[in-house]
């Protein structure tokens, strides 16, 4: 009876331990320092690490021998990049920015996904154009943003009306054909080009 009772134990803390590392991140927690540790220890951000590393190693798998040189370097760079949130206001909103911004990145640049077509918009008392192409197919929804010569990935978020992308510094609302974008300290009001 008593080693009954300690198979069900063992059994017990196996799954647990288990379903720990199913929900944790794509590399161990064991040696984890700076933002990696923010990640260890958020669900949500352990499963962006994951969904990251899924998605990069089949565009690696899709790329020729150059390309995954290049994609190895960009991605080592990233890591610079999110590792660098420590700086921000909010580190944990920083972290997961960076993953929803690559995720998005990375199915873009594989051409994993069809590009749609780009929507013109002719803002008010400005001559630069802009552009917003929306990758709603894709998790997490995102817009790519070219505002004259400058370009980002802008995230998808909740709205009461309308449709609405943001990141740091960059917050795009449409609703009905009118935009009001604000860009890195610059407000526009935009209208879908006929």
């Amino acid at each position: 009876m008593l080693a009954t009772r300690t198979s069900v134990l063992l059994i017990g803390l196996l799954s647990a331990a288990a379903a720990l590392a199913a929900d944790g991140p794509s590399f161990s927690c064991d040696k984890a320092q700076g933002m990696e540790l923010k990640v260890c220890q958020s669900p949500e951000l352990s499963k962006l690490d994951r969904d990251l590393a899924v998605v990069f190693k089949k565009a690696l798998g899709q790329a020729d021998s150059d390309s995954q040189k290049l994609l190895k370097a960009t991605q080592r760079g990233w890591i610079k990049g999110r590792d660098e949130c420590w700086k921000a206001t909010n580190a944990e909103a920083c972290v997961r920015e960076e993953y929803q911004t690559r995720l998005v990145e990375l199915q873009i640049k594989s051409g994993s996904v069809q590009v749609p077509a780009a929507v013109e918009f002719e803002c008010d008392d400005n001559d630069k154009p802009f552009t917003a192409v929306f990758y709603n197919q894709l998790d997490p929804q995102a817009a790519v943003l070219t505002y004259g010569d400058d370009q980002t990935i802008a995230i998808a978020q909740r709205a009461a009306s309308g449709s609405k992308y943001a990141r740091e510094g960059v917050e795009f609302w449409e609703h009905q054909g009118e935009a009001k974008v604000k860009w890195y300290g610059q407000e526009l009001t935009c209208r879908a080009a006929q």
